[in-house]
């Protein structure tokens, strides 16, 4: 059987020690399971990215963080740091821990269950298979609580409370890490099977239907219950304490930003999905104080504010095809208020649109013309 994608060369995803050879330099990613980031591993990605390459962390659509502009070698160093720190735990299988999560997942009630120990778990699991250090970059898992924020996102697989997603679909399969694991093997087993070039599930023949079936499932009919990420602004946690979700200009976080965050956070901080950092656990006393930190250095906490949805690829000068510097535009528009309103808007420097959101969104596509506004 031949592949339905018709892919003829592996994905080239950048991971922390194959890194992308951008037009500013060297660019890897670091992958994040579930966007958490302890304090001690911020502080360490902000020191690697001062002393490497571009002070600025990108945040990513996948809710996890990269570096840009390493110079030629850097990302031996690189490697070195993110390996003392935790946040290299296989060479082998960097690029494919793709996992994304419920933000909030065990500290607002809102979700089914706390999933936090579930990403643990298959992370572990992933690393410690050789077998599946063979998945592509591209490939990608959700785990949702239940409340439908990250399930709409596309993964490849997931959970959306114990039920197994296959390609956002719902199945009969039940189950928690060890499914996924067993979900990730049955994709790769599939993929062999119709020719190993696919990146992506959907890519595949059938994918969901065949998947489900190796796992003696099938694929349910009915529709996920779509819900959203945090907003920014306070979330009241269960154990008296609360969270706060900050939007990331643009997701490029400045030196004072990551300096403000490592301030504000008693131990960690999520990245999600949608380029905003969650500042969760923090003492209600404390609340005004950590909110005044962050907002003096840029981050935005108000939902109402024109930077809520707005995003942007790398552009110019990163990346070599990009038509122009989109950030740079974006940021012009957002302040002069000119900037497209009601919907999320996506700046892109060309149509690979890189970075493009999921769901309903305003693109602004950069062309030898200028922007053309597509809705």
């Amino acid at each position: 059987m031949q592949a339905a994608s018709g892919r003829d060369a592996p994905d080239r995803c950048p991971g922390a020690v194959q890194v992308h050879a951008a037009a500013d330099g060297g660019l890897a990613r670091v992958r994040l399971p579930g966007g958490r980031l302890t304090v001690d591993g911020l502080r360490t990605l902000r020191a690697a990215a001062r002393d490497l390459g571009d002070p600025a962390l990108e945040l990513t659509s996948r809710g996890n963080v990269q570096v840009r502009a390493l110079r030629p070698g850097a990302e031996m160093e690189l490697a070195a740091r993110l390996s003392a720190a935790g946040l290299l735990p296989s060479d082998t299988h960097e690029r494919v821990r793709n996992i994304i999560a419920s933000p909030l997942s065990g500290r607002d009630g809102l979700g089914a269950g706390d999933v936090r120990a579930v990403v643990a778990a298959y992370d572990a699991a992933l690393c410690a298979d050789p077998a599946l250090a063979a998945l592509p970059g591209r490939f990608l898992v959700t785990v949702d609580d239940g409340r439908g924020d990250v399930t709409p996102l596309g993964g490849d697989i997931g959970l959306h409370g114990d039920r197994l997603t296959l390609a956002g679909r719902l199945t009969t399969a039940r189950g928690h890490a060890d499914l996924l694991l067993r979900a990730t093997a049955a994709f790769l087993a599939e993929r062999a099977e119709q020719g190993g070039t696919a990146w992506r599930l959907a890519e595949l023949t059938d994918g969901p239907a065949r998947v489900a079936a190796r796992l003696e499932a099938t694929v349910d009919p009915r529709a996920v219950k779509n819900g959203t990420g945090p907003s920014a602004g306070w979330t009241p946690q269960t154990d008296g304490r609360a969270a706060l979700t900050v939007v990331v200009p643009l997701g490029l976080l400045t030196p004072a930003q990551s300096a403000a965050l490592l301030d504000a956070a008693p131990e960690e901080i999520i990245v999600t999905p949608w380029r905003t950092v969650v500042v969760p656990d923090v003492p209600m006393a404390e609340a005004e104080h950590v909110e005044t930190l962050l907002t003096a250095a840029g981050l935005v906490t108000d939902p109402g504010s024109p930077w809520a949805g707005v995003t942007a690829c790398a552009g110019r000068p990163g990346c070599a095809k990009a038509l122009a510097d989109v950030r740079a535009d974006a940021r012009a528009a957002v302040e002069a208020g000119t900037a497209p309103t009601g919907l999320p808007v996506h700046w892109v420097g060309c149509e690979r649109r890189c970075g493009a959101p999921k769901g309903r969104h305003v693109e602004m596509l950069a062309t030898a013309d200028g922007y053309q506004v597509v809705a």
